[in-house]
């Protein structure tokens, strides 16, 4: 009887050690089967791989930065300009001004014209 029953155990031991390289083999052949679909269904839908994003990715941050450059030498040209614009006129010279006899003589001759016509 101890015979029979470590029989019994044996064989339950080696189908147990079958089904179970059988299951093994069955998750290895599913893996491949789901991700070959899973490739086949990413290429279809024309999705870009990831070293093409990071390529794109590293030309975005390289043309912001090149951007930010730009606004700072254009804000900095800019600041030039306007102390320039702001020293030229500083330096020109106003208008001279009518002296008061000027004004008055002009002003007659304004209305002497004025009552004639």
């Amino acid at each position: 009887m101890t015979q029979t029953n470590s029989r019994f155990f044996d064989e339950v031991a080696r189908l147990m050690g079958d089904a179970a390289g059988a299951a093994n083999g069955i998750k290895k052949e599913l893996d491949s089967v789901v991700r070959g679909q899973a490739e086949k269904v990413l290429r279809d839908l024309d999705i870009v791989s990831r070293e093409e994003f990071d390529a794109v990715k590293a030309m975005a941050r390289k043309a912001r930065e090149e951007n930010e450059a730009l606004m700072a030498r254009l804000e900095a040209l800019e600041g030039k300009a306007s102390t320039q614009t702001r020293a030229t006129t500083k330096a020109k010279k106003p208008a001279a001004r009518r002296t008061t006899k000027a004004k008055s003589s002009a002003a007659k001759t304004t209305k002497g014209t004025t009552s004639k016509a």
